[in-house]
C-alpha cells in the first residue's frame, strides 16, 4: 500500500492526544486506505492487533446498526488491561446517532478514536456543539500532482509535462490506479464513484426531488469551474434549458449545498482588497477531481480554468483559506492567508503575448501591501520576477516545491 505522508503525519501529530481524529472527504479519496496505513504502522511500532478495532460501517453486516449496539459492540471488543486501544470506524455517518458513542468513547481515557465520514453533515454545527471541541478535522482530498508521480509507473523518457497531462485528464483518485491510464476502464471507476455519491450521500438523504434538476446543476458547476457564478445564474440556465419549469433559486441553493456537503465541488467567495471584507455574491465554485470532471463532460478544452482548478486544491492542501480577489474592476483569482502569511495568485496557461502579461499583472500592481504576488503558468519560458517584485512560476514546478 503507498503511503500518503502528508495525511500520515498529521494523524500521528495527533495520536493519543485527547480529541476524536475525523478524517473528511469525497467517497475514494483514500480514507480508508490511510487509516488502514497508520494501523500497520502502529502494529509496527508494537501496537498487539487486539488494541486496534477497526470496523467500516459500508460492509452490510453493519446494516441496520444502532448507536446501542455499536457502543455494546465495541465495549465488548475492548481487551482488558490499561493499554491504549485504538478505533477506527469508518463511514460512521452511516450510524444513526453514532456522536452519542463517539463522545461515550472519548470519555475513555484508553481509547483514542478516529472516523471517516463523505459527507460534510459529519460535522454540521449540530454535531459540532454536540462533540463541544473535541475532535479534529483533517480534511483529505484525491492525490495532489507529486502523490500521482509516487502511485503511477511512468515509461521512463515520458516528461514531466506528459506525466502532468495525464494528472490533468485522469485526475487524482487513488483508486484509478489498477487501470494505468485505461480510458475505458478508467472511466468505469469514475462513473462508479459518481454514482455512488449521488445515490449514498445526496439522493439517499430524501431531500432531492428531481435527479434531473441535480444532475444538470452538476454539470453546470463542473462546465463552469473558475468563472464567477451565482444560484440566480445556475437557476436561469436551467429554466432557459427546460431543465426547470419555473424559476426556483431555493431549490437550486439547495442542491448546490448538497453537492458542497457530499465535496464534489468547493467554493470559494470573493474577498474586497481593498475593503477588506467577504463580498456575498458571485462565487467561483471548483470541483474535486480534474477525472471527474472529465468524465462529466468529456474532452476539455480550457486547459487555463482546469490549471485554476489544480492551483486551488492544491493551496487547500497546503493549509491556506482561499477566496478570490477583486481590486477596483479586476479580479485575482486567489488571495490565499494562512495565519500572517497572505499571498495573491493568478493563474493563466500562458505568459506569451504583451497582452496576455498585462492583463495578468495588472491586478496585482493595483495591491499596495509587500505580501507575495505570484503568476503561475504552463509556460517555461515567461518566468521570472518583474521590477516590482511579481514573480512568474512554472505551475510544475510550483506543484512539486
Amino acid at each position: 500500500m503507498i503511503e500518503r505522508p502528508l495525511y500520515l503525519q498529521k494523524l500521528f501529530s495527533f495520536r493519543d492526544k485527547p480529541v476524536i481524529k475525523v478524517i473528511t472527504g469525497i467517497r475514494r479519496c483514500g480514507k480508508s486506505s490511510i487509516l488502514k496505513t497508520f494501523a500497520e504502522r502502529l502494529q509496527q511500532e508494537g501496537v498487539a492487533s487486539n488494541r486496534l478495532i477497526q470496523i467500516n460501517f459500508e460492509d452490510l453486516r453493519y446494516d441496520n446498526m444502532d448507536y446501542q449496539g455499536l457502543n455494546k459492540m465495541l465495549l465488548d471488543l475492548l481487551p482488558p488491561g490499561d493499554d491504549k486501544v485504538y478505533i477506527f470506524l469508518d463511514e460512521i455517518q452511516r450510524v444513526p446517532g453514532w456522536e452519542k458513542v463517539a463522545n461515550s468513547l472519548q470519555l475513555n481515557p484508553r481509547i483514542d478514536l478516529y472516523l471517516t465520514g463523505s459527507n460534510a453533515y459529519l460535522l454540521s454545527s449540530e454535531l459540532s456543539t454536540y462533540l463541544s471541541g473535541r475532535f479534529v478535522e483533517i480534511k483529505m482530498l484525491p492525490l495532489s500532482f507529486k502523490e500521482f508521480l509516487t502511485f503511477y509507473t511512468f515509461p521512463e523518457k515520458m516528461s514531466r509535462e506528459e506525466r502532468f497531462a495525464l494528472y490533468l485528464r485522469f485526475g487524482g483518485m487513488p483508486s484509478l490506479m489498477d487501470y494505468n491510464f485505461d480510458e475505458a476502464q478508467s472511466g468505469g471507476m469514475l462513473d462508479s464513484i459518481y454514482n455512488t455519491v449521488l445515490m449514498k450521500d445526496i439522493i439517499s438523504r430524501d431531500t432531492v426531488k428531481d435527479v434531473t434538476v441535480l444532475q444538470r446543476t452538476v454539470r453546470f458547476l463542473a462546465d463552469n469551474i473558475g468563472n464567477m457564478t451565482s444560484i440566480n445564474k445556475i437557476t436561469n440556465t436551467l429554466v432557459d434549458d427546460k431543465n426547470l419549469s419555473f424559476k426556483n433559486n431555493k431549490l437550486v441553493e439547495s442542491y448546490v449545498s448538497l453537492l458542497k456537503n457530499a465535496f464534489i465541488f468547493y467554493q470559494a467567495d470573493r474577498y474586497d482588497i481593498k475593503g477588506k471584507e467577504l463580498l456575498r455574491s458571485r462565487e467561483k465554485y471548483y470541483i474535486v477531481d480534474s477525472g471527474l470532471r472529465t468524465y462529466l463532460l468529456g474532452r476539455i478544452s480550457d486547459t487555463g480554468r482546469l490549471l485554476e482548478n489544480i492551483v486551488y486544491f492544491e493551496l487547500l492542501r497546503r493549509g491556506y483559506t482561499v477566496t478570490v480577489g477583486k481590486i477596483d474592476d479586476k479580479e485575482v483569482d486567489f488571495v490565499v492567508t494562512k495565519m500572517d502569511d497572505k499571498k495573491y495568485i493568478q493563474v493563466t496557461e500562458t505568459m506569451a503575448g504583451e497582452e496576455t502579461r498585462e492583463r495578468e499583472l495588472a491586478p496585482l500592481r493595483l495591491i499596495r501591501d509587500s505580501f507575495e504576488k505570484i503568476i503561475l503558468t504552463a509556460d517555461v519560458l515567461f518566468t521570472g520576477t518583474t521590477d516590482d517584485g511579481i514573480k512568474t512560476v512554472n505551475i510544475i514546478d510550483w506543484l512539486l516545491s
